[in-house]
C-alpha cells in the first residue's frame, strides 16, 4: 500500500500535476543574509558614549562617564553601530554630598541612549586610584585599611567589612535599584562593590561574607534588569552566577609580558580559561549573558603583534554577546575579522523553512511549520514575541506563537503548531510575514539574518487566500 502511494506521488510530480498536498501547502525557504546585523542586547559597544560620537584616539581611553550631552561627530566614525552603550560612573560623580545623589547624569545617559536607538548597560563604581571615594564618606568615620605612610598610602583605601562601607554602597546601589530597574532603556547593570573600578578584588578583600553581603545588594536592588558578576575572585564569581547573574571580565586580549609583577602572566593563556572551568560558569551563558572588555584596546594588540584570530575565537567559545573595545579606532587591516566577529556573536536568527497552508478559514485554525536555526553563539535573554501577520491593501491582523525564544540556543529549534485565524479578516489576497516583536511596543525588534525585511520590520513570506467561514443552519 504505502508503495502504491509513493508511486502516485511520483507519477503526480514526474507529470508536472501538482499533488493534493502541493496544492495545498506553500514551502517558503528564506534566503539568507550575510550582513552584520544590530541587534537588541548584543554587539561591539560604545563606551562613555553613544553612537555616532567622536572617539577615543590613539590608545587612551577614559573612565569618567558622560555627565551631559555629548556632541555628534562631523563625520561619521568608523566604528560599528551597536545597540549598547556602556557607561560607568564613579561615587564621588554621583553623590558628591550625603544627602544628594545626581540621578540627573544616569537620566541624561538613559536619554541618550534611547535617542541613539540604543540600551545602557551600567556600572556604579567606589573608586580608583585618581578617583578618590567621596569626600563625606572619607570624613564619616569610616575605617581605612591602610595608612598615609603605606606603600599606597597616598590613596585612602576602604576597609570594605566597615558597617559604613556597608550602609552607605547598600544605600546608593538599592537607591539606583527603585528608580532604573526594569527600565526599557536599561540593558544590564555591573555587580561592583570592592577595589579599584569595583571590579571586586583589591589587597585588602573583605571575607567572604562580607563580599557576599555586598553582592546581594544588587540583587536586592535589581530583580528585573540583567546583572552582570565581575569575574577575578573565584569565590565571588561562582556565588553572583550562581543567583542567576552573567559574567563580565575586563582584560579580553592580554597575550603577557606587560605586568611588571608577573613578567610572563598571560590573563588569555594562564588565567581565564582555567577559571571558567574552575568555577563551573561554562554554562551561564545558555541562561544569562557573558559580557566581555578589551585589555587595552585593539590598537595595543596589533601593537604587541598578539594573536586577533586566537583572541576573537577564545571570545567565541565563551559564548560572549557584547564586547566593549573602549570607543577605539579598530585597526584597519582588522576590520573584516571584526565583522565577521560580528557575525557570531551574540544570537543570529535565520528562518531556514516556513510551511504555511496556501488558503485559510477566518475564524479557523491553521497549520505553521517553522525550522529556525541560530547562527550565533548566544541565545537571545529578553523576551521578544515570534508573531506572523496576514496583510493586504486595507486589513492587517497579527497572531502570536507560542514560542520562547530566550531558549533558543545555537543550533536548531523547530515550531510546530495550530494557530488561530483571526475571524476579523476580510476574504481575499493576503500577504503572509513574520517578524519577532518588543512585547511592550508589539512592533518589529530582532533583525533576521535573511532577506526580505520591509520598511516596517517585518519579513514577507509568500501569499496566502482568506476566505469567509462557512455558516451552517440550525
Amino acid at each position: 500500500m504505502h508503495r502504491k502511494i509513493l508511486l502516485l506521488v511520483a507519477l503526480a510530480i514526474g507529470s508536472g500535476i501538482p499533488s493534493p498536498a502541493q496544492t495545498q501547502t506553500v514551502i517558503v525557504r528564506p534566503e539568507a543574509g550575510n550582513e552584520v546585523l544590530v541587534n537588541p542586547g548584543m554587539g561591539i559597544t560604545t563606551f562613555q558614549r553613544f553612537n555616532g560620537q567622536p572617539l577615543n584616539q590613539g590608545l587612551r581611553w577614559s573612565e569618567e562617564g558622560p555627565t551631559a550631552k555629548l556632541s555628534t561627530a562631523p563625520d561619521r566614525s568608523d566604528f560599528p553601530d551597536t545597540s549598547i552603550a556602556y557607561c560607568r560612573w564613579f561615587w564621588n560623580e554621583l553623590q558628591p554630598t550625603p544627602d544628594r545623589v545626581r540621578w540627573e547624569i544616569i537620566d541624561i545617559a538613559l536619554e541618550e541612549a534611547r535617542r541613539h536607538h540604543q540600551t545602557l548597560a551600567f556600572r556604579l563604581m567606589p573608586y580608583d586610584q585618581e578617583h578618590p571615594l567621596p569626600e563625606w564618606y572619607r570624613n564619616s568615620g569610616a575605617r581605612r585599611a591602610n595608612r598615609p605612610t603605606d606603600k599606597d598610602g597616598s590613596i585612602w583605601q576602604p576597609d570594605f567589612s566597615d558597617p559604613l562601607y556597608l550602609k552607605h554602597w547598600n544605600a546608593l546601589v538599592s537607591a539606583a535599584g527603585a528608580r532604573y530597574d526594569g527600565h526599557p532603556f536599561l540593558d544590564t547593570v555591573d555587580i561592583s562593590s570592592v577595589g579599584y573600578w569595583g571590579e571586586g578584588w583589591s589587597d585588602y578583600m573583605p571575607a567572604f561574607p562580607f563580599q557576599k553581603a555586598l553582592i546581594d545588594i544588587y540583587f536586592d536592588a535589581f530583580k528585573r534588569t540583567p546583572l552582570l558578576m565581575n569575574f577575578d575572585e573565584p569565590q565571588a564569581l561562582a556565588y553572583g552566577t550562581g543567583r542567576g547573574a552573567g559574567w563580565r571580565l575586563d582584560c579580553l586580549g592580554d597575550m603577557g609580558r606587560q605586568w611588571t609583577d608577573r613578567p610572563s602572566f598571560s590573563h588569555m593563556l594562564d588565567f581565564y580559561p582555567q577559571q571558567i572551568a574552575r568555577m563551573g560558569v561554562q554554562d551561564v551563558w545558555q541562561r544569562s549573558p557573558v559580557s566581555l572588555e578589551t585589555c587595552w584596546v585593539p590598537g595595543f594588540w596589533k601593537e604587541k603583534g598578539w594573536d586577533v584570530d586566537y583572541i576573537l575565537d577564545q571570545a567565541l567559545r565563551w559564548h560572549v554577546s557584547s564586547v566593549n573595545v573602549k570607543s577605539s579606532p579598530i585597526p584597519l587591516e582588522w576590520k573584516s575579522k571584526f565583522e565577521e566577529f560580528q557575525k557570531r556573536m551574540g544570537y543570529r536568527f535565520i528562518l531556514r523553512r516556513l510551511e504555511y497552508p496556501r488558503s485559510v478559514k477566518a475564524g479557523e485554525m491553521m497549520s505553521i511549520h517553522m525550522w529556525w536555526l541560530n547562527a550565533g553563539v548566544a541565545p537571545a535573554y529578553r523576551e521578544y514575541t515570534l508573531a506572523l501577520e496576514l496583510t493586504s491593501g486595507t486589513e492587517s491582523e497579527s497572531v502570536a506563537l507560542v514560542a520562547d525564544v530566550r531558549k533558543w540556543l545555537p543550533g536548531d529549534s523547530v515550531v510546530d503548531q495550530l494557530v488561530y485565524v483571526p475571524e476579523t479578516l476580510k476574504p481575499g489576497a493576503y500577504e503572509l510575514r513574520v517578524a519577532l516583536l518588543d512585547p511592550r511596543t508589539k512592533k518589529p525588534a530582532v533583525r533576521l539574518a535573511i532577506k526580505g525585511r520591509e520598511a516596517d520590520g517585518w519579513y514577507r513570506m509568500g501569499g496566502i487566500s482568506v476566505s469567509a467561514t462557512e455558516t451552517r443552519e440550525r
